[in-house]
């Protein structure tokens, strides 16, 4: 069985802009069958900062995607991230007109209408509306209300928020570069999806996803997210702090922590000592490692108790919210030597790093399960899901029509019939899931200000 449905993940991320594009293989695991890298140059903290520069980046990584993989890429599913991000957690009701009739889906999508109406501060736009407990008539903590009966239906939201004009020159910059977008998602989101398992969402577990200008958190139990923050500390700062610290230019000092770098300073010895060549003529800098993993350490240190200080805010301490599969490190910043047990020194959560290998295919390159590919390969996961959603929605639609076809196919003629199967095509808009809403809207944005 060939499937030839194709999705594009594009992770815009503040050191890398990366392309991936793949199709679903008959076991249904994921092929990647094309990636293209850029070096990220409009990008500061995961916000859009230079749009000329960005747009550069995005097509050049497309490009690098469809020379290695000979396929043309127009639609892409995108994430967003950056400091902006905050999430909310809101209760709201509707009263069904008939409690005689059970739950659909459309009751669930009004309720989740009803809170993206909800006033946000000026600036600021609902990105998710997550459905988590629902309650029917005073029933409390049922996940799926569809098909009991019930007169009133509540729910408790998890609502993503970020800033309209950060959202928008995302989607400014992606449609300047030739391409449509056929989602947006949150980028924490996307990593879980490519490093969690379903038992350690059920468990409770922490993702932190350490980019370079951000670190991402997103915390499940129950299988549902529970808390999203995005924190404007990452690998990036971890580098400028070694630039000054040991006074040697920003190329030096990436080197120096991935090769030597260790979050742990008890590791090295006061004897060993690497030499960096002086600039122009100058002479060459000594530097110990010893004094490398201290600067690296307190930076670290730093971003990790922010982190823990949102997992407690959420509430990790309770007995009901304990997270009993600990914390799961991804993402490029996740590559540095010792972190894993300086993690689990200071939450005293068990860690592990999360590789995004459990969904690609058997065959796939190496370097794809490497952390920093995570959230490229969770985009590419949301844009086959979507591709999959809209083939079964499609096939519906075609049934629908052939049974309504085939009760008046006899009376009415060729032309008739033309526009009966067009004027059944809007039902399509009907089942689109209550995600795509926001997309829509941020399409309607940008074609109107053309």
């Amino acid at each position: 069985m060939e499937n030839n449905k194709i999705a594009v993940g594009l992770d815009i991320g503040t050191t890398k802009i990366v392309a991936m594009i793949g199709r679903k293989n008959e076991y249904n695991k994921i092929e990647v069958v094309g990636i293209g890298k850029a070096k990220s140059l409009g990008v500061k903290r995961g916000v859009v900062s230079n749009i000329t520069q960005t747009i550069q980046s995005i097509q050049q990584a497309i490009e690098e995607a469809e020379s290695v993989s000979g396929v043309k890429i127009d639609n892409v599913v995108v994430g967003i991230a950056g400091q902006h991000i905050r999430s909310l957690h809101h209760s709201d009701y509707i009263t069904r007109d008939n409690a005689d009739e059970v739950i659909e889906e459309s009751d669930i999508e009004d309720l989740v209408n009803q809170v993206h109406k909800l006033v946000m501060l000026p600036g600021e736009e609902i990105i998710h509306v997550l459905p988590q407990e629902f309650k029917v008539d005073s029933q409390a903590d049922i996940k799926e209300p569809i098909g009991m009966y019930g007169g009133r239906l509540e729910a408790n939201f998890h609502v993503v928020v970020g800033q309209v004009s950060s959202i928008r020159n995302i989607g400014r910059c992606v449609k300047s570069a030739g391409l449509s977008l056929s989602d947006i998602t949150l980028e924490p989101l996307a990593s879980a999806s490519a490093v969690i398992s379903q038992e350690e969402k059920e468990a409770g577990v922490a993702l932190i996803d350490i980019g370079g200008g951000t670190t991402d958190l997103a915390i499940f139990k129950d299988g549902i997210i529970r808390h999203t923050a995005v924190i404007p500390f990452g690998g990036n700062v971890v580098t400028d702090d070694i630039k000054e610290g040991c006074s040697i230019i920003e190329k030096q000092a990436e080197l120096l922590k991935i090769k030597f770098g260790s979050a742990w300073p008890g590791e090295n010895k006061e004897t060993e000592i690497v030499s960096i060549p002086g600039l122009r003529g100058r002479e060459p800098k000594e530097i110990t490692l010893k004094n490398l993993s201290k600067i690296i350490h307190a930076r670290v240190q730093e971003i990790i108790e922010r982190v823990y200080l949102e997992i407690k805010n959420y509430g990790h301490e309770t007995q009901k919210g304990k997270l009993i599969a600990g914390i799961v490190l991804t993402g490029g910043g996740s590559q540095l030597k010792h972190l894993r047990q300086l993690v689990e020194y200071i939450t005293g959560m068990d860690a592990r790093i999360g590789f995004p290998n459990e969904h690609l295919a058997g065959d796939s390159e190496d370097i794809l399960s490497s952390p920093s590919y995570a959230t490229a390969v969770g985009l590419l996961m949301e844009g086959l899901h979507k591709e999959d959603i809209d083939e079964e929605v499609d096939e519906e639609i075609v049934a629908e029509v052939i049974e309504t076809k085939e009760d008046f196919v006899d009376t009415i003629s060729p032309q008739e019939e033309v526009q009966a199967l067009e004027s059944e095509k809007p039902d399509k808009k009907n089942k689109t899931s209550f995600f795509e809403k926001f997309t829509e809207r941020l399409k309607d944005f940008l074609d109107n200000a053309e």
